[in-house]
């Protein structure tokens, strides 16, 4: 079992049985209008070095091991991580650079964040990434991928369930689009849960199929 905590923007906490707490592309709150994360990570993740990404030192304990735009492939006690290179832009970087994306095992979950992916992805990313249980996917377009191509990155990757990520919320002052527009071009065979918490706890045989989870901000 694992929890997966929001903590807005593309900031999400993952909490391993043992107690290990992983945070990715961690953010300070006050840049974005948001609150700072409220988390204490052994592992830090960070997908590119932009500022609302990369503020390790909000969340990083003094003794947690820190990944950033890493690509290959670590384990760190209990927690299985991946990184492979893709994009924050449709030209190979040439606009916005690099990024990494994370594909992190921790009690036999596997769970894939997409950073601020800014292109579609091919055939020869779900080969890298499969499988995948759970999908943090950037849906807000304006820096990353929309809501469209989200949906055609989804059905390259095939997931069995996605938690968007990357959206305009209430406070956040970058342009980007609401999750609503995510969800109006949501194929029939998805399902969507909108949960009142911002956070979700998951094992490998509780994963919802074919279902879109909207987490929201405490």
């Amino acid at each position: 079992m694992v929890l997966i905590r929001w903590h807005g923007h593309a900031c999400f906490e993952i909490v391993t049985s043992k107690g290990t707490v992983v945070v990715i592309d961690p953010h300070d709150g006050y840049s974005l209008g948001l609150k700072p994360p409220q988390a204490q990570a052994d592992i830090v993740l960070v997908t590119h070095e932009h500022f609302d990404h990369s503020a390790y030192a909000v969340v990083a304990k003094p003794s947690a091991q820190i990944l950033s735009m890493f690509v290959g492939e670590k384990t760190i006690g209990d927690v299985y991580v991946k990184g492979v290179e893709a994009y924050h832009d449709k030209e190979r970087g040439r606009r916005r650079g690099r990024i990494s994306i994370y594909k992190i095992v921790a009690d036999n979950v596997s769970i894939v964040h997409l950073g601020d992916l800014g292109h579609e992805l091919d055939a020869s990313y779900a080969k890298a990434l499969e499988p995948i249980d759970v999908l943090l996917i950037p849906v807000g377009g304006t820096y990353t991928i929309d809501a469209k191509s989200a949906w055609n990155v989804i059905n390259v990757l095939k997931p069995k369930a996605v938690i968007p990520m990357h959206y305009w919320v209430k406070g956040l002052n970058l342009p980007l689009r609401p999750v609503e527009d995510f969800l109006a071009i949501k194929p029939s065979s998805w399902n969507v849960v909108k949960l009142s918490s911002s956070q979700i706890e998951v094992s490998a045989q509780s994963i919802p199929i074919n279902t879109v989870i909207v987490l929201s901000l405490p």
